[in-house]
């Protein structure tokens, strides 16, 4: 766990270390451009905080980056409820399409920068 961390069940671990291993298209699109520190700061994929599972996560930033495909666009109530959920514990969320993620690279990671930047 990294400094801030809050504690998450042991099924949310579990399952956070599975997700890293089945990334989708976008996201392993997307973490080809956050990985490294490429941007500056450290992300971390799929990782625990709370109940939830982050897709990406810069811990000095307090900065998550979701990448929401298809499935998304039926959950927008619930995604709310998980970033208000996420701001409590004090991160800001960035939700991008995977559609952009995959056709626009360079504009998602543009759009990191400047979440970064906030």
């Amino acid at each position: 766990m990294w400094k801030g961390q809050r504690s998450s069940s042991a099924v949310v671990q579990q399952r956070a270390r599975q997700m890293r291993f089945a990334l989708t298209p976008s996201e392993a699109a997307l973490w080809a451009q956050l990985s490294a520190r490429k941007l500056g700061v450290q992300f971390r994929r799929q990782v625990p905080i709370g109940r939830y599972i982050a897709d990406f996560c810069a811990p000095s930033a307090r900065l998550i980056v979701e990448v929401d495909g298809g499935y998304h666009a039926r959950r927008t109530a619930a995604d709310a409820r998980r970033d208000r959920a996420l701001a409590r514990l004090g991160f800001r969320v960035l939700r991008l399409p995977a559609a952009l993620v995959l056709s626009q690279p360079e504009e998602a990671v543009a759009r990191v920068r400047r979440a970064l930047r906030m």
